[in-house]
C-alpha cells in the first residue's frame, strides 16, 4: 500500500538519510537505518549495512574528487527500500518517524569536506586553542 503519507515519509527517510552520508552524524544514522531493517527485516540488516557503507564510500569520493555521482538517485533508491519496509511492516512506521525526527535534529551537524590543516605559532606566555569543530573554553 502505498498511502501519499507513505511514500512523502519514506522519501523524506531516503533523502534524510543520504544527506548524512557526508556528516558527523552518519555513523549514528546509519546504526539507526540498520536496527530498522534488525527490527522489521533481520534477515537484510547485514546487506543495508554493507550497501550504505559503500554507498557513503562512493558519495564521499566523489566530493573529494569533483567527479559527479547522482546523490539523487541513490535518495530516490533508499527512499523506495524505506517504502517497501513499510508497506510490508506497517507497525515500523513509528520506528521510522522516531529515527527520522533524530535524523533531522542530527542533520545540522558539519559537513565533511576533507582534510582539515591546523598550524598555529605561540610566543612568551600565549595560549593557542584550534579546534576543526565548535570549540568553548571556559578559563577560570
Amino acid at each position: 500500500m502505498n498511502t501519499p503519507q507513505l511514500v512523502a515519509l519514506s522519501s523524506t527517510a531516503g533523502s534524510t538519510l543520504i544527506t548524512l552520508m557526508v556528516t558527523d552524524g552518519w555513523l549514528q544514522a546509519r546504526d539507526k537505518a540498520v536496527r530498522l531493517w534488525r527490527l522489521f527485516r533481520p534477515e537484510s540488516a547485514v546487506a543495508v549495512a554493507a550497501e550504505l557503507d559503500s554507498a557513503r564510500v562512493a558519495v564521499v569520493a566523489a566530493r573529494e574528487s569533483g567527479t559527479p555521482i547522482d546523490e539523487e538517485a541513490l535518495r530516490v533508491e533508499w527512499g523506495r527500500r524505506i517504502r517497501e519496509l513499510l508497506a510490508s511492516h506497517r507497525d515500523a512506521e513509528p520506528a521510522l518517524q522516531a529515527v527520522l525526527a533524530d535524523w533531522e535534529a542530527t542533520s545540522g551537524a558539519q559537513t565533511v569536506h576533507g582534510n582539515l590543516h591546523l598550524e598555529a605559532h605561540a610566543t612568551g606566555s600565549s595560549r593557542v586553542y584550534q579546534a576543526g569543530r565548535d570549540q568553548h573554553i571556559t578559563e577560570r
